[in-house]
């Protein structure tokens, strides 16, 4: 007997089935990223923003991204920021005076949050973390969202210790929330390619997991646009989600493009970076496939200002950072710079009202 041929979904039945709060599957994903155009996405996407936040309110928050070190031993392709170890003309541990400074700057303009993230360093173990987050803690009322999941597997490891007690340790000592930097790929292919001395998809999300086991909240992050498939970046999706469904500590996704320019990354796939119909197709489609995240965020940093306004329209309801200091993305040849008012009205001229937040998208006044 023949076996009857189911034909498959049409892109409508897809979009149907978001609109009724049914999950996506890993090959629909795919579809809608191959087979659907940007501005039906776009306008389903807003749709389920608007669905879990009706309110016309666009969030931002004000922080600074400070880098402790630069000095790396994980040689990531994509990355023009690090220094090896050994270069003592251009690698760097910053003073706790250079450090203080920048922390007193950024609360002068009214930040609440210090993004703290670098380089793993060989000779930087728990112990000078934990003087360093003691010491900030001391000195100023700051939220510390800190390192990064690869970052704290190197300290753990350095420092011969299991990873429930590095982060137990960390924790204790001020980190309030860790970011989701270091996810590019949750794909063992990818990483070999780009990342391949950095930790794999299943410690990243182990990193993650126990975390928000010891009831920290952090983020996830997607770098996209460099040797991944479009199945990958829904692999990707499907392996945040099942996260979050187990543990629900992830507050926010913030998808970006990969800026290869100036490093080795550009001579395996030249200068060029994701177009902008790329990015948004990319993040309307995350927003319907991550229904368990609440908050995303828009990449200007990447971007720039009009194809993150454009972004609100397409599931996002937060702008990011003001980020007074940024020097990772921008050593890969993104250069965009925004101020408090710069971000206000471009949220306003949107159509939403801006408002600042926390890490925990708590509205401040």
């Amino acid at each position: 007997m023949t076996a009857l041929l189911t034909a498959p979904p049409s892109l409508n039945d897809l979009y149907s089935k978001v609109r009724a709060h049914e999950r996506l599957t890993v090959d629909e994903g795919v579809r809608l990223l191959r087979e659907a155009d940007v501005l039906s996405l776009g306008e389903l996407a807003h749709e389920v923003r608007r669905r879990k936040h009706p309110e016309p309110i666009v969030t931002y928050i004000i922080d600074r991204n400070i880098n402790p070190t630069n000095i790396c031993v994980t040689d990531c392709l994509f990355c023009a920021f690090y220094r090896k170890p050994g270069d003592d003309e251009e690698g760097y541990i910053l003073s706790r005076p250079v450090l203080y400074e920048k922390i007193e700057q950024l609360l002068e303009i009214g930040g609440v949050q210090l993004l703290l993230q670098g380089g793993h360093h060989p000779q930087l173990g728990v112990d000078w973390y934990e003087e360093l987050f003691r010491d900030i803690k001391q000195r100023y009322p700051i939220h510390i969202h800190g390192l990064s999941p690869s970052e704290v597997d190197y300290i753990g490891k350095r420092s011969q210790l299991t990873l429930p007690e590095t982060i137990r340790r960390l924790h204790a000592s001020g980190l309030d929330s860790i970011p989701g930097a270091g996810a590019e790929i949750l794909v063992d292919r990818v990483r070999r390619i780009i990342s391949p001395k950095k930790i794999g998809p299943r410690r990243w999300l182990s990193v993650m997991r126990e975390a928000h086991h010891q009831g920290m909240r952090t983020t996830a992050t997607m770098m996209f646009g460099h040797v991944e498939t479009l199945e990958e970046r829904v692999q990707h999706f499907e392996e945040i989600r099942s996260l979050q469904d187990e543990t629900g500590g992830f507050t926010a996704f913030i998808p970006w493009t990969c800026q290869p320019r100036h490093t080795p990354l550009e001579e395996i796939m030249g200068p060029e970076t994701a177009s902008a119909v790329d990015y948004l197709k990319t993040l309307a489609v995350a927003r319907l496939y991550l229904d368990n995240i609440d908050n995303f965020q828009a990449s200007w940093v990447t971007q720039g200002g009009k194809i993150a306004q454009l972004s609100l329209h397409f599931g996002v309801n937060d702008f990011g950072s003001v980020m007074m200091e940024e020097n990772v993305v921008s050593q890969a040849g993104a250069s965009f710079r925004f101020t408090r008012d710069g971000i206000e009205d471009v949220i306003r001229a949107a159509g939403f009202e801006p408002r600042r937040r926390n890490m925990f998208y708590e509205l401040l006044p």
